[in-house]
């Protein structure tokens, strides 16, 4: 079964080890270093001051995780944001991505978020293929700006709304505020 929950600081190392791999060996994240677990507790508190963070757990092991985050820092973006999940390799397959989005939309839609983005290494078909069964569409196409591993990537931009974009719309709402 899998349980998911807000993450807290105290799960900035396993979610270190399950991001580490992606950075070391793939262009899927475009950091070069992997982050130390106290950048990860920093980007985890920083994070729930405003959004989700939330973490999924089998067997109380942590294996995967998932978060929003400002989609631009401008006012007016207010009700739109990225979102970012990543989960064990050899969990793979298993929903847990499915459910950490299912739940974060949940959360994002109480807080009055309309749309949410993801940003995609390209080539990168099971990531794309992944949100665009949970409904994203394609939002944009850059040629070769990251460069990682030898390589330059691309990088497309997947959206979804999940909330009506109302005229004006409700105020957002931190996530503190629904804690």
């Amino acid at each position: 079964m899998i349980d998911i929950r807000m993450a807290s600081a105290a799960d900035a190392a396993e979610i270190r080890d399950i991001y580490a791999p992606f950075v070391t060996d793939t262009a899927i994240t475009f950091e070069y270093d992997v982050p130390t677990v106290e950048e990860f507790e920093k980007r985890i508190t920083g994070t729930l001051k405003l959004f989700p963070y939330l973490v999924a757990e089998v067997d109380g092991r942590v294996v995967g995780y998932a978060y929003a985050s400002r989609f631009k820092a401008r006012a007016a973006y207010d009700w739109a944001v990225e979102t970012t999940v990543y989960v064990r390799r050899e969990f793979d397959g298993r929903g847990i991505g499915k459910a950490l989005y299912a739940r974060l939309e949940e959360l994002l839609a109480r807080q009055n978020v309309t749309n949410v983005n993801a940003c995609i290494t390209f080539p990168n078909p099971e990531s794309i293929a992944f949100h665009k069964h949970l409904g994203y569409k394609d939002a944009a196409h850059f040629t070769k700006c990251g460069y990682k591993m030898g390589k330059w990537w691309d990088m497309v931009w997947l959206e979804k709304f999940i909330g009506e974009h109302n005229n004006p719309p409700k105020p957002f709402v931190p996530i503190t505020e629904l804690m």
